[in-house]
């Protein structure tokens, strides 16, 4: 029995005219090959979806053995919090720009989606973090993210103060805009940006980025990936900061409240069609050696 036999789709918001043909190829495509496919409420209306095939994405994840997605990297990342407690794999069409997590090119897509369907595809487990906002009457909110969570001045134009805890022991303190607590997926997004450093999504950690630190000697940190962190902001700023996951939810830190950032304990799981090259889609969305007039001999 082919490994895949109900198909969901998820797809991007906000351009319909772009997604809508996509959706109609890869649509007809996967019914062709005999399959189910169903689509979240959000997604069904690019196709006037019949009745029935729309559900949400909770049912989505019950009931689809695969997803595929088709957008960008914040398209996917939406898909994946929502797919990662049913343990739904994800395959990636990329509609968006940068597109570190949908690495199938829209003109590949039939030939993709039928290397999959025969099961020639690597399969990708991604580490999520679980961010809690927490008081002394316990738990307040619960998010997860794949990539990232951050913890920012939010309508203030001056820093704010925090302290940084891991497994209870004393960090540091600071005075930055914020700081990025991200997986090895997360090192190409925000903390990228912050300078942080790359790391390979097989690894087993978690990273620790400032936003525009006042002291200079501050550092990105990379911790193991078992490793609870806790975030206090001095009372002077308490009601000035907000905490984001993915750079999609986001909540005010309430007063007397701090911020708890693990390991969650679900995992994303990318599926990529064979010759999947990390390093290689590296090269080729930060432009590693354009101006290298070519490679020595391989080892």
């Amino acid at each position: 029995m082919p490994p895949f036999q109900t198909v969901g789709l998820i797809a991007k918001q906000g351009e319909p005219g772009q997604v809508h043909g996509t959706l109609l190829r890869l649509s007809a495509h996967l019914h062709a090959r005999a399959l189910e496919v169903l689509l979240d409420a959000e997604s069904a209306h690019l196709l006037d979806a019949v009745v029935g095939t729309a559900i949400t994405l909770d049912e989505l994840g019950a009931r689809c053995d695969l997803v595929v997605v088709v957008g960008g990297d914040g398209t996917l990342l939406h898909a994946a919090r929502a797919m990662a407690p049913h343990g739904v794999p994800l395959l990636g069409i990329n509609l968006g720009r940068l597109g570190f997590l949908v690495d199938v090119s829209p003109d590949d897509i039939e030939t993709a989606i039928d290397q999959v369907l025969a099961g020639e595809f690597t399969s990708d487990h991604r580490s999520m973090l679980r961010a809690s906002v927490v008081a002394e009457t316990g738990t307040e909110r619960s998010d997860a993210a794949l990539n990232d969570v951050a913890i920012h001045k939010w309508n203030t134009a001056r820093m704010i103060e925090f302290e940084t805890y891991i497994d209870g022991v004393f960090v540091n303190a600071q005075r930055s805009d914020g700081l990025i607590v991200a997986t090895p997926t997360g090192s190409t997004a925000y903390a990228l940006s912050g300078g942080g450093p790359l790391v390979d999504p097989a690894l087993d950690a978690i990273l620790l980025v400032s936003i525009c630190p006042h002291d200079l000697s501050n550092r990105p940190l990379v911790i193991p990936g078992d490793r609870r962190i806790e975030v206090r902001v001095r009372a002077q700023d308490q009601g000035h900061v907000q905490v984001t996951c993915d750079g999609q939810n986001a909540c005010q830190l309430p007063p007397h409240a701090w911020l708890r950032i693990e390991r969650h304990p679900d995992r994303a799981c990318l599926l990529h069609p064979k010759g999947h090259d990390h390093y290689q889609i590296l090269r080729a969305k930060l432009h590693w050696g354009r101006h290298s007039s070519g490679r020595a001999s391989s080892c």
